[in-house]
């Protein structure tokens, strides 16, 4: 979980956050599993039942608490999509929402064109005559959002948190990562036959004279991409991904990529500096370009628009997709609803429109007011945390306490609500509206170079089930439709609320403290703020962490990888423990009742195991270890009570107990 009202106390004492009425557990105990002990697994005994139960949904890859919350989100705004819909006001943002739903639920017209709206695209691929006419195309894709070799964005500039800054990354894969192109293991070799028999149907439906063998082609296309790109691992790396680099610098990297066509394409002709995230890549891609044959590379550009376009054209294309994307790649048996895809591009066309009546049917005052106390609590707990380490010395600890002081907190909602006024939007031309989306967004983007970098800006909506730590802003952010059950329950006790929200909040402000994060300082800038022997001390700290994750093995042959998960897995660690120092912070030296049978702290863990509970297709659970941050949901569980003391206190875990860790071995970072 990643990406601003500062959350402030008031006096000496921290808030406790409960309500007048008695307080009610927070424990669903119909989903535990009696028959596993807690000491055995506490993520079986908590949701065991629940997942003996549960049914994944015909069109999810998964369920979870996550994923269920999300549908509450989902159900909400196509309400409140569908209200715009029947009764629009004309020049409004409700007449926008509810056209881009229309245009979106009308069937008839969307069949009718069939392939019509990429007639165009496909043409001008055809007259493309050289490598150089491939990379100026590259470029003019960047504002339509295909997914392309070299991608074209705008970001903070990493090392100068005042300025944007042009970038350019690796992109351009049809498979969810390249391992799936490269490695032998049975369920990669068979996405690959999936990857084959969908390209040849969406050639064959966009009328190309060859299509088997056009397939072929893009997928040894990018079988070479792949082996020349670089792991997700790799691209952790904040620093070996920073390389500020003029236009020439760039030409003379990769002689046989023409740079400048690229940038013009993109609409950046003008720009004198892009971060390159991959330089070796780059070089190795001008290669291929002028290794690979041209009518190779129009086949690769017809299967990126093609693919990208598919789910907004006829029943056709849109059943190809789904036997690829969905079926193949997460194992689901049934596509979504025409009306859940029209609820996902609003979310992404005009998700601030739809967020501002969101936020005002389901987001009380009083819930921000709460997590605001909340907020404060975990950020005290945090510090007192830091001056408390054992293996930090004076000089980082001094400015780990100034780069926490300067978080900034942004809870529910922006401020600030996004401008939708020049989008422009018809109820009859769901391509169109799709496009113009892409380029509004891309366009917004360039507008902001050489501008101050806005802070108010949201990376998230209000209805997103999420919440982020954004390096470059220093900034935790907690949109309104995670503040919910199970995370946040107004009428629960506090142990409930701190292990769930509590370490969801811990975890955002431990991302600032992470592998990655801790590279930023104060100000959001990529810059080394530790001496070398403390940062060899938290290196020594995270290689354990990376082992004991390495270990999980979620799939046959398939362990979750250590190194790659590491930023996340260190956020639930050290959020779960700064949480629970928290929620005693909280009792302010009282006693915390036992409610429902439970201490304080047994409801704190089971609360933490409650919002991890999931379930998830094989085929799923292979495309999150292959190319998923986050840790399968049971082992982000398990992965942090394993080295929290309070744990084995709580419920007397002792040797013998399968879930007992000796106290010498648990991994204590934040």
């Amino acid at each position: 979980m990643k990406h601003f009202k500062l959350a402030t106390l008031t006096g000496a004492l921290l808030l406790s956050l409960h309500v007048a009425a008695a307080p009610v557990s927070g424990i669903d105990f119909s989903n535990f599993d009696k028959n596993v002990r807690v000491q055995d697994d506490l993520y079986l005994h908590t949701n065991g039942t629940w997942i003996k139960n549960t049914t994944i949904p015909a069109d999810k890859g998964s369920t979870g608490a996550f994923l269920m919350l999300r549908d509450l989100s989902e159900a909400r705004s196509r309400k409140i999509i569908e209200d715009a819909a029947a009764k629009p006001v004309a020049g409004t943002e409700s007449q926008q929402i509810g056209d881009l739903y229309r245009s979106y639920m009308d069937e008839a017209t969307v069949e009718k064109l069939g392939v019509t709206p990429v007639k165009p695209a496909l043409a001008a691929i055809d007259k493309l005559a050289s490598a150089d006419d491939v990379v100026r195309y590259f470029g003019q894709l960047q504002p339509l959002s295909v997914s392309t070799p070299l991608m074209l964005g705008v970001e903070v500039n990493p090392k100068d948190s005042r300025q944007y800054l042009p970038a350019a990354y690796q992109g351009g894969l049809g498979l969810p990562d390249r391992d799936y192109f490269l490695l032998d293991d049975p369920r990669f070799v068979a996405a690959r036959g999936a990857y084959l028999t969908y390209l040849t149907k969406l050639f064959t439906l966009a009328g190309e004279t060859q299509p088997a063998e056009q397939a072929k082609a893009v997928i040894a296309l990018e079988t070479a991409l792949a082996k020349v790109q670089w792991s997700k691992v790799e691209n952790r790396d904040p620093v070996k991904t920073y390389n500020k680099l003029t236009v020439a610098e760039l030409q003379k990297l990769s002689p046989g990529f023409n740079w400048q066509a690229f940038l013009e394409g993109g609409k950046m002709g003008s720009v004198a500096d892009v971060d390159l995230g991959q330089p070796t890549y780059a070089t190795a891609l001008g290669k291929l370009l002028q290794d690979q044959p041209l009518a190779t590379w129009r086949s690769y550009l017809k299967a990126r628009v093609l693919a990208d376009a598919a789910p907004l054209l006829s029943k056709a294309f849109v059943d190809n997709n789904f036997e690829f994307h969905g079926k193949a790649l997460t194992g689901t048996t049934e596509d979504q609803p025409r009306w859940k895809r029209a609820v996902a591009l609003e979310q992404a066309g005009l998700g601030e429109a739809v967020g501002k009546l969101y936020v005002a049917q389901y987001f009380p005052p009083a819930y921000k007011a709460r997590m605001e106390a909340l907020v404060g609590n975990l950020l005290k707990a945090y510090g007192q945390s830091i001056d408390k380490l054992t293996w930090m010395g004076p000089e980082t600890k001094k400015q780990a306490q100034i780069k926490l002081a300067k978080y900034a907190v942004k809870i529910g909602y922006p401020n600030t609500w996004r401008d939708y006024s020049t989008l422009q939007i018809k109820p009859d031309d769901l391509f169109g509206n799709a496009t113009r989306i892409a380029e509004f967004s891309y366009n917004r983007d360039l507008a902001r170079l050489g501008k101050p970098v806005d802070r108010s800006e949201w990376l998230m909506t209000p209805q997103t089930v999420n919440a982020y730590y954004n390096p470059p802003m220093n900034e935790i952010v907690f949109p309104a439709a995670i503040l919910q059950p199970p995370f946040f329950d107004m009428a629960a006790d506090d142990a409930a609320n701190y292990g769930a929200i509590g370490a969801v909040i811990g975890h955002e402000i431990s991302h600032g403290f992470d592998d990655q994060g801790s590279q930023f300082d104060a100000d959001g800038n990529l810059k080394e703020w530790w001496t070398a022997d403390d940062r060899a001390k938290f290196t020594a700290l995270t290689d354990r962490l990376v082992a004991q994750y390495d270990a999980y093995e979620p799939l046959p042959g398939q362990h979750v990888n250590g190194k790659l998960t590491l930023g996340e897995n260190i956020a639930d660690n050290s959020g779960l423990q700064i949480a629970y120092k928290a929620y005693h912070l909280s009792l302010n030296g009282k006693e915390a009742p036992v409610i429902d049978g439970l201490t304080g702290d047994q409801r704190f863990y089971l609360a933490f195991a409650q919002v991890w509970r999931s379930k998830t297709r094989d085929e799923s659970l292979l495309r999150q270890v292959k190319s998923d941050p986050h840790s399968p949901a049971s082992f982000r569980a398990i992965g942090a009570v394993e080295n929290s003391d309070a744990f084995f206190k709580a419920f007397d875990v002792k040797q013998g107990d399968k879930m007992y860790k000796p106290e010498d071995q648990r991994i204590r970072i934040w």
